[in-house]
């Protein structure tokens, strides 16, 4: 968020305030967070739109990752496939890496979720959010419980995306204006990491991994083609591919046959196979497997120490501590969620 931006913002909101007071009565909360839900966006988010051929109204796609503390807007370019806009360090996310299981776990979600015009929240106690549909299908096929998961303002984390201010002012109208132009619904692709070679070969023995290859699939879909992946759900599993006609998919029964994308399907596997030879390489180097454990949660390092008023700080101090893991996968990978 630029400075001349936030000028704009402060300036808007104290006309607000010398409108009320000419008016005889003190500015209203609900007129401050008005405007915030309906500012504009800034003339260098614009800006950097059209360099990157592509539009304020153009279709958005939201990723995060939790161990890089990254979220990551992109936008639909006029060829049809989305481009990387701006990635935004987060401020705040809590718990630990793998998916949110139940109500109060403080866990992060990881999978695929939706944003739609009802996600919007302009009254939010937490300067603006919106929520990502947890829990989607595949949660509710697992049991999962929790609700109002979000993408917000202020840096504090009980299970969501949190973000400073002036981020969240950007994105909620990145994602207002393209719902506005008749986006029906935003896809938030949600990782524990960057899906590396390193972080798989890091990561191998961890009881979620099977899970996170899963949600590899999919993200190698999107890296791939660059366009929003087709998610669906059956037999308690994601799905990158359609079911042929007069089928349907249920989340908790057997995926019938399904049509996969014949130009799509090939590249897929071609750079996953990439990916579990350089994985296999890592490991022969002697890279240890490892899990870590987090007081709850973390944030980007260009935030340490810059928010007294942070969630739990006293969680961040220390950081992830790394547990090196032994035995086989199949030892630590039996558990509800995974293949």
């Amino acid at each position: 968020m630029t400075t001349a931006w936030m000028v704009s913002v402060r300036r808007g909101i104290a006309a607000v305030a010398v409108s009320g007071l000419l008016a005889g009565c003190a500015v209203q909360e609900a007129d401050i967070k008005s405007y915030r839900a309906l500012a504009p966006l800034g003339a260098d988010t614009l800006a950097l739109m059209d360099a990157k051929h592509t539009t304020k109204a153009a279709p958005v796609l939201i990723r995060a990752y939790k161990k890089e503390a990254e979220l990551e807007v992109w936008k639909q370019a006029a060829d049809g496939r989305f481009v990387l806009l701006k990635t935004y360090p987060m401020c705040r996310w809590s718990g630990q890496l793998g998916p949110k299981v139940r109500e109060g776990d403080r866990q992060t979600p990881e999978g695929f979720y939706t944003v739609t015009q009802g996600s919007m929240n302009p009254n939010s106690a937490y300067y603006l959010s919106f929520g990502i549909g947890f829990p989607n299908a595949y949660d509710r096929a697992w049991g999962r419980t929790g609700n109002a998961i979000m993408v917000h303002g202020i840096c504090s984390s009980a299970g969501c995306f949190s973000m400073t201010d002036p981020q969240i002012q950007e994105i909620y109208a990145t994602v207002r204006e393209a719902l506005a132009a008749g986006q029906h619904a935003i896809q938030v692709q949600s990782f524990p990491f960057r899906m590396t070679a390193e972080n798989l070969a890091r990561h191998r023995l961890d009881p979620n991994m099977a899970f996170w290859r899963e949600l590899k699939h999919g993200a190698d879909h999107f890296e791939v083609t660059r366009r929003e992946v087709p998610v669906g759900v059956c037999g308690k599993h994601y799905v990158f591919a359609s079911p042929k006609p007069g089928d349907k998919l249920d989340a908790t029964a057997a995926c019938p046959p399904l049509e996969e994308d014949r130009s799509v399907e090939p590249q897929v596997v071609g750079r996953e196979t990439r990916d579990l030879s350089d994985v296999a390489a890592l490991v022969a180097q002697g890279t240890k497997p490892i899990q870590l454990v987090y007081q709850d949660g973390g944030q980007n390092p260009v935030f340490a120490g810059r928010f007294p008023d942070v969630s739990r700080p006293e969680a961040l101090e220390a950081g992830p501590r790394e547990v090196v893991m032994t035995g086989p996968p199949a030892a630590v990978a039996k558990r509800p969620g995974l293949r």
